[in-house]
């Protein structure tokens, strides 16, 4: 049986592989159990947007994680919260602050009635909510405390990957979130317009099996899906849309799978060996490091 990848999806703080036409079809994935993917298809086709395939089922990039062509991107981009086409949503919106590693904190906003996807989605290691009201207010919160914490709205996704195995404990980790929760309830204004909401700190480490990564050593990065190739492993972590596997040999592999994303995939078996270029991940420090890192 063939089926074509629409990426993954958080669930109940659990993550699953999503399925392009299968009518909202997504299979579970366990922590523990071996996973392999062979690719069937001879090219990687866009994955439409808002839930509607592309009319043109046009080819895109093997190596792009975006796995759209341009007319779907810039119409899922214009539907998205960060374009701010609907400046008179009556939904409410919440502030946050996501940490992903030390020093590595960012802010941003999402649909109260999420909860916390749009966080498990980032890979998000702990977040604290900071505030909830109209989209407007919460999009200009967010821009005002960029600048006075000093914190970026986007992470490149190679820098959350490469702290992501050498972790503080959770408590040094809540300590720092605490103390920017403070400093940002000290800008004045913003509370003006938005609910401040208290301090709380949610961990996903647990959600996340960050615990099977730690001190572990340096993992491969699928660099690119190709025809014919096989990914294939025990999964033993995910975080956002990470997967972390141990492949036939016991070394670490990680696949970001919105590089699935368009490709008819069939089953693999387990313990196949993996056949798709891989590149060793960048360390702390040095995640710009051209081809062996991908970028959010």
């Amino acid at each position: 049986m063939v089926w074509r990848s629409d990426g993954v999806s958080w669930r109940d703080g659990a993550p699953r592989l999503r399925w392009a036409g299968a009518g909202g079809r997504a299979s579970a994935l366990r922590y523990g159990r071996e996973l392999g993917f062979r690719v069937v298809g001879g090219e990687r086709r866009c994955s439409g947007a808002r839930g509607h395939a592309c009319p043109t089922a046009a080819a895109v990039p093997a190596r792009g994680t975006g796995g759209r062509c341009g007319e779907c991107a810039r119409l899922d981009r214009a539907h998205s919260v960060a374009a701010d086409t609907f400046a008179d949503d009556p939904r409410p919106y919440r502030v946050y602050l996501a940490w992903f590693g030390p020093g590595l904190v960012k802010v941003g906003i999402t649909g109260e009635e999420r909860g916390s996807a749009r966080l498990l989605e980032q890979g998000a290691v702990a977040f604290a909510w900071l505030g909830r009201g109209p989209l407007m207010a919460a999009r200009r919160t967010e821009e005002v405390l960029r600048h006075a914490l000093a914190v970026p709205d986007r992470i490149p996704y190679a820098r959350k990957r490469a702290v992501r195995f050498a972790l503080p404990p959770a408590g040094e980790r809540a300590r720092e979130l605490a103390e920017l929760h403070a400093r940002a309830a000290g800008v004045p204004a913003w509370a003006e317009t938005l609910q401040a909401l208290p301090c709380e700190v949610h961990d996903h480490a647990e959600a996340f099996a960050l615990g099977a990564l730690q001190d572990s050593p340096a993992a491969q990065v699928v660099t690119e899906i190709v025809p014919d190739g096989v990914v294939a492993g025990r999964l033993v972590a995910a975080a956002g849309p990470d997967l972390h596997l141990l492949d036939a040999e016991a070394r670490p592999l990680v696949l970001d799978t919105r590089l699935l994303t368009g490709w008819e995939l069939a089953a693999a078996p387990a313990g196949h060996p993996v056949t798709v270029p891989t590149a060793t991940a960048a360390a702390p420090g040095d995640e710009d490091a051209g081809a062996q890192a991908l970028l959010f």
